[in-house]
């Protein structure tokens, strides 16, 4: 939805602008999706599961809590540029990822989808990855209609580790 905001408490500000933090650091000039991955080594704690070929991480500027994105470690734009064995995987973590919100959230529904390409809405194009994420009966309210915001009531922080606990 174009303009839309977020509202984020005041403690979050540090994280949202990138002033601090290994993510911000790291993605100097490279796919953000590629430094968050590589972070998999020193700090895996950060990314909800992580899969021989693929893995699975919040959204970082989620549309509802329990936004996460499923992408191959490789720096790929389509499916079709995945061997057979990293598709399967994604498609599989998509469908744990389901599960786990699910389980985590007990949401009305889901929604599931890759933006492919950036006349599609894909924010990053160039790296390929999965959108998997909680929808609620009327989530979408007066803040987004008319302020056009959204109010997030978890942290990621509480969302990471609330979908990592039931992912496993």
């Amino acid at each position: 939805m174009e303009g839309l905001e977020r509202i984020w408490a005041t403690w979050r500000r540090d994280y949202v602008s990138g002033e601090t933090g290994e993510i911000a650091r790291a993605s100097e000039g490279r796919c953000v999706l590629c430094s968050v991955l590589d972070l998999r080594q020193t700090q895996p704690e950060l990314l909800v599961h992580c899969g021989q070929w693929s893995a699975v991480m919040l959204n970082a500027y989620p549309y509802n809590t329990g936004h996460v994105m499923v992408l191959p470690y490789d720096h790929v734009a389509n499916f079709g540029d995945l061997s057979d064995e990293v598709r399967q995987e994604v498609f599989e973590l998509v469908s744990r990822s389901i599960s786990a919100i699910e389980n985590a959230y007990e949401p009305d529904g889901i929604n599931m989808g890759a933006n492919l390409g950036q006349g599609a809405g894909a924010g990053i194009p160039d790296h390929l990855h999965v959108h998997v994420l909680p929808r609620w009966d009327g989530d979408t309210n007066f803040m987004t209609t008319v302020a056009g915001a959204r109010v997030l009531p978890e942290s990621l922080d509480s969302t990471l580790e609330r979908l990592r606990d039931a992912f496993e």
